[in-house]
């Protein structure tokens, strides 16, 4: 539960926000992270030095649901010359460490991310006559940093949000969301690292699609564009009635289909309904031979392919001229992310293992036959994953959000995978992997039906088998519909 006041007025657990000029006995008491944050808003509304806050009445460190401490909402007069509406400006105080003593995020120095490295924020467009900033968009920006707590999955600007319902519980088009860096909060280096401030930005169904098929980057800038659909500052306008597409027909074909083609997809990956079978195995074979049993526990990924699956994801989405595939190795690479507390639930670890199956132990085994499983929605990005990614040369993983289970598509140009030509089914443990075709990214095309019937070989959608006329349809109509992460 949360509740609103202005933020001067005191709390059971924080004191009033101080300026930057605040008496040093005061700041003194007031908790660094925090601190410094309030004093890169107060550089931005000077004039509003209590604005009204959204308040977890029992804070996340004391048991509570909201991870959030606070929001934060201003109003922003926008520039109506640079096509700039007024607009409520809404700031998350908890996804980076306000307070330094590990109450809530470990200390890891002040040379890399506070806490989770980033806040939100979010640009809603003001009515005419509203006196005072809805309080919807706090609840919002608390079931992100729910998910963010939950998973470990850190956001970044450019990723997409599926959420399957207006924004605000209305009758809107606007359900689902794109991330980006806000237009004026600059980062701010705090005692415990440094934060940066990504914003929230409401988009319509075909713009999410549009944006898994080609790139978040690609449809922010042409949102940034069209003044309506949330111009320079990408403000949100829940009573927008129209995608970018309806406005500018022009956008599909000469900017994203174009794109698409050029550049491919660089979503390199969703958590998904899906699972696999080994075919080439007797089913009177008791001994699974996908991984190693010890004990009565069940199958699991080990640490390091954790590791390489959640690097997957991540590295996918860096466009790169040679796609790598990173090898299974425990130590994090390039630097998108890093280690966190031990007690937080790994997002990619399985909630009723307990114990990990050492990694020398599972062996990688060649198959002779898989049957892959998806519901309609993980179904329905086949041919991204086609057009998007293995037509590029890249790859693409799907990962359960049910069990241990993962299946990466990969190309013959992705080094560092265990799929080959000779042998293009591969798993290791409950990581499988399917190279693409026998042949290179600009062989493989859409009509190759028969070849693609031969990498599904049962596509199931909502549990039932989808014949192969049926696979054709779904690659020239694209991606259908987003999946439920």
């Amino acid at each position: 539960m949360a509740e609103l006041r202005p933020s001067g007025a005191p709390g059971p657990t924080a004191p009033p926000a101080p300026g930057p000029t605040a008496p040093p006995a005061f700041a003194s008491l007031f908790p660094p992270g925090l601190h410094a944050i309030y004093g890169e808003c107060r550089r931005l509304y000077p004039d509003q030095p209590n604005p009204l806050q959204v308040t977890a009445i029992v804070k996340y460190w004391l048991g509570g649901p909201d991870p959030l401490d606070y929001v934060s909402m201003y109003r922003n007069v926008g520039s109506p010359s640079a096509n700039i509406p007024e607009h409520w400006h809404y700031i998350s105080f908890g996804l980076s460490d306000l307070y330094g003593d590990n109450r809530v995020h470990e200390f890891t120095g002040t040379d890399g991310p506070s806490g989770f490295g980033f806040e939100l924020t979010f640009r809603l467009k003001r009515e005419t006559g509203e006196s005072a900033p809805p309080t919807w968009p706090a609840e919002l920006m608390q079931g992100l940093a729910r998910y963010v707590f939950q998973s470990e999955n850190t956001f970044c600007s450019g990723d997409h949000v599926s959420w399957h319902s207006p924004l605000d519980n209305s009758e809107s088009r606007i359900q689902h969301m794109l991330l980006t860096e806000d237009p004026q909060m600059q980062p701010v280096q705090t005692p415990f690292g440094v934060v940066t401030f990504l914003q929230i930005v409401g988009v319509c169904t075909e713009e999410l699609h549009a944006a898994q098929q080609w790139n978040g980057q690609g449809i922010l800038e042409l949102l940034r564009t069209v003044p309506v659909a949330g111009g320079p500052w990408l403000i949100t306008d829940m009573r927008r009635g129209e995608t970018i597409f309806e406005i500018d027909p022009h956008l599909q074909q000469e900017r994203v289909d174009k794109g698409i083609e050029t550049d491919g997809s660089n979503l390199s990956g969703v958590s998904a309904k899906c699972a696999w079978d080994d075919l080439s195995r007797p089913p009177e074979d008791d001994e699974d031979s996908r991984s190693i049993c010890v004990g009565a526990q069940p199958r699991r990924l080990s640490g390091k392919d954790t590791e390489q699956i959640r690097e997957t994801l991540r590295r996918g989405l860096e466009i790169n001229s040679k796609p790598v595939l990173p090898p299974i190795n425990p130590q994090r690479q390039n630097g998108l992310t890093h280690d966190r507390a031990p007690s937080r639930k790994d997002s990619l670890e399985s909630d009723s293992s307990t114990a990990i199956i050492p990694h020398e132990l599972i062996r990688t085994r060649q198959l002779e036959s898989v049957h892959l499983k998806f519901n309609q929605e993980s179904g329905a990005l086949i041919p991204l994953c086609l057009r998007g990614r293995l037509l590029h040369g890249r790859h693409f993983t799907y990962k359960s959000i049910t069990g241990d289970m993962a299946i990466t598509f990969v190309s013959t140009g992705v080094e560092g995978a265990f799929a080959t030509e000779e042998h293009p089914y591969a798993a290791h443990g409950p990581w499988l992997q399917s190279q693409a075709a026998p042949w290179g990214p600009r062989e493989l095309r859409e009509s190759q039906v028969p070849e693609l019937h031969r990498l599904f070989p049962q596509l199931h959608h909502n549990g039932v088998s989808v014949p192969r006329e049926s696979i054709q349809e779904l690659m020239h109509r694209g991606c259908l519909s987003p999946v439920s992460c």
